[in-house]
Parts: C-alpha cells; sequence; structure tokens
C-alpha cells in the first residue's frame, strides 16, 4: 500500500502487524519498516533523513518486551527510536494514550519539538485528513479521528501522568530526574494499564537511585534488561592506535569485544576528556558503569573489592537500623560519633559510628531517622554500651546544624561524662577546611586497612561520596552520606587523639 492510499483503516491495520517481522533477511519489524517509511530526524550534520534503525536500535526492536529499560552510553539514538516507536504506535491505535516523560522541562520541549518533526512529515493528506490535530499545544497532541494523544511531561513537574490512563510509557534518562524520583516513578506506573508498554532508558548515574534499584531488580520485576556499551555506534571512531602501544586492558576489550584500533582511539578520547567519568558517560560495563556519579573522592576499587569480602553483622537490632560488628570488651576504649539530621522521615538519617580507639576497627552502627532527642538518648545508650570499667566511651558529635538541639539535651537532663570537646565547646565542627582532610584521611585508611570497615551500608554511602562541579564533596544526587561523615569525624577525633597522646576529655 502507497503512502497515497493510506487512510484510516489502513493505519489501524499497521497498528494490528505493527511487532510483526516483514519477512525480509534481516528480520526487520513492520515498526522499523513504518519508521523508515514514514518518520524524519535530523542526523548528526543537521540533515533531515529518514528515521533507519541503526543497529543499537534494530538490536532494541527484536528483543524488547512489555516492559523494558535500557542502559546506554551517550547519543545512541534510543530516546528517538523509542519517542519514534510510541508516536507510530499513537497514529496507529484507537484510544491510546502515550506519555514520554523527560527529566527536564528543557529535554521535554526539545523531545517535543523532535515529535513535531515526526508529525511535520507525514504526507499531508493524513495530517489534513485523519491525522488533523483538535489540539497542539506545547507538549501535546490530540488526534480526534483516533481518540488517541501524545504528551511529553517532565519529571520535574510533581503530578506528572497523575490522573492518566496510558497504553505506551516512555521514560527518558530516569537516573537523573529530580527530586523524589521513585514516587514520581510509582506514580507514573499506576497509571500504565497491565497491558501496556513501558520503556525506562537512561545513562547511568552511580550505583543509587531508582533507575539503578530498577535495573537491579529487572528480572524479579519481569522487565527486559538491554545494555548498549558505546563500541555499537559505528560513528565513534578516531586515529587509530599504535598495536604497539596498546594497553593490556585495551588489548583485552579489543580481543573480547572485537574491537578496532580506531574505536581503541575514540577510547583513549574519552579517558582524556572525561577522566572518571568516562565508564559512566560512555558505558563499557553494564555493573561498572554504575559505580559513581561523580569523581569519587573514595579509592572505588578498595570500595568495591570489600564490599564483595564483609559479611553480615554478628547482631542487629531496632528493626536492623542498629549493626553491631563487635561488642564491646573489657580493657579497650571506644569512640562513639554521631552526624544528627533533622529527623523528617523523608530526609537525612542521623547516623552514629562506633569505632575502637586504638585500632579504628568499626564496632557498631546506627542509622535511623531520628530527631536530637531521640538521637542523644540512643547515642548515649551506645556510648554507655561501649563503656568499660574504668574507661566512658568518648562521645563526639558534629555540633553543625542540628547538632545544636543534641548538645541543649546534653546540657540538660541528658548527663554523660566523657564528651568530645574543642575550642572549649562541646563537640566537632566540620568546615570546609577540615572536611577535605577528614575525608582524605577515611580514604588512606580505607586503602591500607579496608578490614577495618565491615558495614555494606557505609561502603555504598563512599561509592556516591563525590566531588561537586562546585568543588565541594557529599552525596552524589538521590544519595546519602551520613554514615560516611560520621565516619571521618570518628577516625578524625581518634587520629587526633592518637597524635596528642590523650585519650579522653571531658565535659566540665
Amino acid at each position: 500500500m502507497s503512502q497515497e492510499e493510506v487512510g484510516l483503516e489502513g493505519l489501524l491495520e499497521y497498528g494490528r502487524t505493527f511487532d510483526h517481522k516483514t519477512g525480509g533477511e534481516d528480520g526487520e519489524t513492520n515498526a522499523a519498516k513504518l519508521a523508515r517509511e514514514y518518520l524524519r530526524i535530523r542526523d548528526r550534520d543537521g540533515c533531515e533523513s529518514p528515521l533507519v534503525a541503526n543497529a543499537v536500535q534494530a538490536e532494541f526492536d527484536r528483543k524488547r518486551g512489555p516492559r523494558n529499560i535500557i542502559v546506554k552510553a551517550r547519543q545512541m539514538g534510543m530516546t528517538t527510536w523509542i519517542a519514534g516507536r510510541f508516536f507510530l504506535r499513537t497514529i496507529t491505535s484507537r484510544g491510546a494514550m502515550t506519555v514520554l516523560v523527560a527529566h527536564t522541562r528543557d529535554a521535554a520541549q526539545s523531545i517535543f519539538r523532535l515529535v513535531q518533526r515526526f508529525y511535520s512529515g507525514l504526507p499531508e493528506h493524513l495530517r489534513t485528513g485523519c491525522l488533523k490535530r483538535s489540539r497542539s499545544n506545547v507538549g501535546q497532541m490530540v488526534f480526534p479521528h483516533l481518540d488517541s494523544e501524545f504528551r511529553v511531561l517532565s519529571a520535574a513537574d510533581e503530578n506528572a501522568g497523575r490522573g492518566l490512563t496510558v497504553q505506551y510509557m516512555h521514560l527518558s534518562e530516569v537516573s537523573r530526574w529530580p527530586g523524589d524520583a521513585a514516587a514520581t516513578l510509582a506514580g507514573l506506573r499506576a497509571a500504565l494499564v497491565p497491558s501496556g508498554e513501558l520503556v525506562m532508558e537512561s545513562t547511568p548515574n552511580g550505583a543509587h537511585g531508582c533507575f539503578y534499584e530498577e535495573w537491579q531488580q529487572a528480572a524479579e520485576k519481569g522487565t527486559v534488561r538491554h545494555f548498549f556499551p558505546w563500541w555499537k555506534e559505528p560513528a565513534y571512531v578516531s586515529t587509530p592506535v599504535d598495536p604497539e602501544d596498546l594497553r593490556e586492558d585495551e588489548l583485552a576489550l579489543m580481543r573480547e569485544h572485537d574491537l578496532t584500533a580506531a574505536q581503541i582511539g575514540f577510547r583513549r578520547g574519552l579517558e582524556s576528556n572525561y577522566r572518571n567519568l568516562r565508564a559512566q558517560e560512555f558505558a563499557e560495563d553494564a555493573e561498572l558503569c554504575f559505580r559513581t556519579s561523580g569523581e569519587c573522592c573514595f579509592d572505588i576499587d578498595v570500595v568495591e573489592r570489600r564490599l564483595t569480602e564483609i559479611t553480615e553483622a554478628v547482631e542487629q537490632r531496632n528493626g536492623k537500623r542498629l549493626h553491631i560488628f563487635f561488642p564491646p570488651q573489657e580493657g579497650k576504649e571506644y569512640i562513639v560519633a554521631a552526624d544528627p539530621a533533622e529527623g523528617n522521615s523523608d530526609g537525612d538519617y542521623a547516623a552514629v559510628q562506633v569505632i575502637e580507639l586504638a585500632t579504628g576497627l568499626q564496632c557498631a552502627e546506627l542509622r535511623q531517622h531520628l530527631r536530637p532527642l531521640e538521637l542523644t538518648q540512643k547515642a548515649l545508650s551506645l556510648a554507655r554500651e561501649y563503656s568499660t570499667p574504668g574507661s566512658a566511651a568518648l562521645f563526639v558529635l558534629e555540633r553543625n546544624n542540628h547538632g545544636h538541639g543534641v548538645i541543649a539535651h546534653l546540657q540538660g537532663g541528658e548527663k554523660y561524662p566523657n564528651v568530645y570537646e574543642s575550642n572549649g565547646a562541646p563537640g566537632w565542627y566540620t568546615n570546609s577546611v577540615n572536611k577535605p582532610a577528614m575525608i582524605a584521611n577515611l580514604d588512606a585508611l580505607m586503602a591500607q586497612k579496608p578490614e577495618l570497615f565491615r558495614s555494606r551500608r557505609l561502603l555504598e554511602e563512599c561509592r556516591t561520596f563525590v566531588t561537586r562541579k562546585n568543588g565541594r564533596s557529599g552525596a552524589a544526587h538521590g544519595a546519602h552520606d551520613d554514615l560516611v561523615m560520621a565516619m571521618a569525624i570518628a577516625q578524625a577525633v581518634r587520629a587526633e587523639l592518637l597524635e596528642s597522646g590523650t585519650h579522653r576529655r571531658r565535659q566540665h
């Protein structure tokens, strides 16, 4: 059937056979054939051309299921392909609601311009006939003859997708969604009909957050995982590397994935331009690409190796919030360091780390949403538990921000005989001068004596503790750093006491 002959019934027939194979030797689907014949895009050179499936897009088309999650390198064309696929689904089905959610409003506008180009490239008799739109606002196209609609939304809108019944859902750059991305995703999922089609796609952005969790839980949720490393894009080549100059890791990669010297040349350019972000922005391994979302402040190889070695705590209490790795032993001295938080259930955690003074060994760890009074009570309970005859555990509190509330309780009804002081005031004050030294000290300890650290939760925070664009360090977006900071404080105080030869300071 020629384009000129296609009308409403022809479009609906296309919809009924959308994912059937065309019968050609290349295994092309009718969806790919429709995209090639009907949809127009701007290519890398800025020229208008048909949407012809590249190798990555064709592979996805062959392997896709009703629920899909895609981890990809940058500029692989997946957002364009899925938007095109679902646009075609919308105009070849009755009553279809398609929703595409981008990570920012700017990205949503950019994608909608892409969809506008799809529409503008359709034959005129369709645009003025059965596909004539009754509405085409920014982010919305309505096709009344089909009772179908295509919407492009932003994850920055708190109510994105609420109140809709959706057949086709495309969620783009999920790892970079702002705010409570997990809650946004849950709300959108509730709008998808059971027989609907879902695609989540993103470049990785750290081993945390809802996209990472969706990737890890894909099998149990019945989601098809798709991984597309950078070398599947034919354009990613550069000046070939001299065979005599190839490193062992490059030779291994070439052998394993049949890469060329020109592809290795491109890879070296990535190493120069992206440094530690290369594995994230131009993924090579479906697990390693998640390891960090910035310049990680810790030796990521040490952290990952230690994660494979640690075992469960010998005891867990308080709904698994308190982990005991080593109970207190007579004759040993302990430091109990606390990082307070506001206490809201959706905010930061309060964290307490217990370490052995002589060795720095991690003995216990508490992470819980606690208000200042509750933290004071639980932290001092741990301090008393780790106090041995003649040696009260040293309680160290970060006095920044919410720490003042804990200090008020310490100076009121909650008395304790051994509270750390600095400059005549109770508590440890973290600032822009001493924080880099604290983190560097913790990093060095992990590299030299990784066996000191027993907590999986702590190590998982370490791999998402990064140097941000403004030069400051802290948790990557969507992650936490409360356990890291409590441990950094504990180890910094330990180093100070050992250096000075002072074992305890008492509050007066």
